[in-house]
């Protein structure tokens, strides 16, 4: 995550003035990224599903694993890519700590300062980056302030962040790790011309909207959440709503260090909100997943206090992220296991027929990547069979630190936002 760098950039770059755009436009050249044919579906190429003993989830019986085409993409030396779909047909991210067009962020320190752009295009080995941009915002009175959940939304971009402590670089027990403190969701700036000006959020570290603290390493349950993709402009809300995912934990007591970090912790929770200017920043809009009623249906409250996880695996339930894919009426569930913040990550996918669960396991990814993280999968490349999927995610950031180094596995993973094809295995294609 976290600090620059060196990696080798596979695209070209032209500067584009700032305005929405569309890919065919007049001036706008695409940029060619490392992209193979299509294999035949004899080339797919399954990645082992093996996971722990301890795992709590059974398996899926409609998606038996993932197999990648060996079709990748890779834009840009920065991370912390989430694209929302608007109505317009282009996505919007956020991104941070690397530069975008020579434009660069780093949401460490006093000055902290998160990217956003925008990405245009329909075909993921064909996209450009443009309209970059970036804003300051104080983390005090913890050390750095990054990007997390992001939406386009009826013309206005809600763009949340979150907190770490104590530092990017922290030695423990002959261990160096990655911010190992996670903070809290601080709340949503917003911008009403695709981010080219903003307004703050008016909370603030000190006084987040949900008013968790974890400025010496107390559980936090709802630091870095990140709103559900539900397909272009919330198409498949199930009710209107925006919905959001957060990774976190309940137990702080006699716990690993780095227990609950960006990407660690034990459990993962779900809320919603009616997307307004006016409710984003406002506790008291929001509804939290409490549990299930005696019919196992999902209940609802607006006390923070009754919230209760969707899912969990101890030590296992890293950062999330969820995404409704339309043609197989299903959603997934993308978690990272972040090991000890720079070790190897693994990551899996699980899958259901509701959005609060229950879950499956639909495949999982030892290693992936050698060190992916903020793996999501944009509504806008699903195949319309529902099995072809780019996974979307950053890898790599700490190969080198202690002499360890990360392969690019598969071909392509790499610092920046890597777009990799795949198919969700069904039990055909075995």
């Amino acid at each position: 995550m976290k600090m620059n760098v060196s990696a080798r950039v596979l695209i070209a770059i032209y500067l584009l003035p700032f305005g929405v755009l569309h890919a065919n436009d007049q001036g706008v050249r695409h940029l060619l990224a490392d992209a193979p044919a299509p294999p035949p579906t004899h080339a797919l190429k399954p990645w082992p599903s093996q996971p722990p003993a301890d795992c709590p989830f059974p398996k899926s019986r409609s998606i038996i694993g993932l197999a990648f085409t060996g079709r990748h993409a890779e834009y840009a030396h920065a991370d912390t890519w989430y694209p929302s779909w608007a109505a317009d047909g282009n996505l919007y991210s956020p991104w941070t700590d690397g530069s975008v067009h020579g434009l660069g962020s780093s949401s460490s320190g006093e000055n902290a300062t998160t990217g956003n752009a925008t990405i245009l295009g329909d075909d993921p080995l064909h996209l450009v980056i443009t309209n970059q941009g970036v804003f300051n915002s104080s983390p005090r009175p913890y050390a750095g302030r990054y990007p997390c959940g992001s939406l386009v939304y009826r013309g206005v971009w809600y763009y949340g962040t979150y907190c770490l402590a104590p530092s990017g670089i922290v030695r423990h027990d002959a261990t160096t790790y990655n911010w190992p403190w996670l903070g809290p969701f601080v709340g949503f700036r917003w911008s009403t011309d695709y981010g080219r000006t903003w307004t703050q959020t008016p909370c603030t570290p000190a006084h987040p909207l949900f008013g968790e603290q974890g400025l010496h390493g107390e559980p936090v349950k709802i630091g870095s959440p990140h709103f559900v993709d539900l397909g272009k402009e919330l198409e498949y809300s199930p009710d209107g709503k925006a919905y959001l995912v957060a990774h976190g934990a309940s137990d702080g007591t006699n716990r690993r260090f780095a227990y609950d970090s960006w990407i660690t912790g034990d459990e993962i929770y779900l809320l919603r909100v009616t997307p307004s200017i006016a409710n984003m920043n406002d506790a008291r809009k929001y509804e939290f997943f409490a549990g299930r009623d005696e019919n196992g249906a999902a209940r609802w409250s607006h006390d923070f206090a009754r919230i209760q996880p969707i899912a969990a695996w101890r030590d296992h339930a890293g950062c999330v992220t969820m995404t409704y894919d339309a043609p197989l009426r299903k959603y997934l569930l993308c978690v990272t296991d972040g090991g000890n913040t720079v070790s190897r990550f693994s990551s899996y996918i699980l899958e259901s027929d509701a959005i609060s669960g229950p879950w499956k396991l639909a495949a999982y990814l030892k290693d992936f990547g050698e060190q992916a993280y903020f793996v999501n999968i944009p509504s806008k490349f699903i195949g319309a069979d529902g099995r072809t999927v780019w996974l979307c995610y950053a890898a790599n950031f700490s190969s080198g630190w202690g002499g360890v180094t990360f392969a690019s596995r598969p071909p392509g993973s790499r610092y920046g936002m890597c777009l990799q094809e795949a198919r969700l295995l069904s039990p055909t294609d075995r």
